[in-house]
């Protein structure tokens, strides 16, 4: 599967450039901006606990776990389905949060994991 990140993209808005990073996933509309950011704001506060606000798996829970890093080969080589379907069935001792998120919350949450590629 390609993806095409486009990071930091530098766009004009009322005059002002501002900062921005843009990522593109497959068959759906670009993860921009303040989604981007909703995405990383929602990893922090769903994720962060066992995965570490930067994706390492170097936290108590993820070493204890052996939670891999999110930004390794292995983890980034998943497709953006096969990650929307881990965050919202869980995987082993991972818990659902299909109940909990919406799909544009996973979709944003997919597009943030993609930013800490290696």
């Amino acid at each position: 599967m390609i993806m095409t990140q486009l990071k930091r993209l530098v766009i004009a808005a009322f005059g002002f450039a501002a900062l921005a990073t843009v990522v593109l996933l497959p068959g759906q509309a670009p993860v921009v901006g303040a989604a981007l950011l909703d995405g990383e704001a929602t990893f922090r506060a769903k994720c962060a606990i066992c995965h570490g606000a930067d994706g390492s798996g170097n936290t108590p829970t993820g070493k204890k776990m052996g939670l891999k890093a999110l930004g390794s080969a292995e983890v980034q080589k998943l497709s953006d389905a096969q990650m929307s379907n881990i965050i919202q069935k869980g995987k082993d001792k991972m818990p659902a949060f299909g109940s909990s998120l919406s799909a544009d919350q996973v979709r944003e949450i997919v597009a943030f994991i993609r930013t800490l590629r290696k």
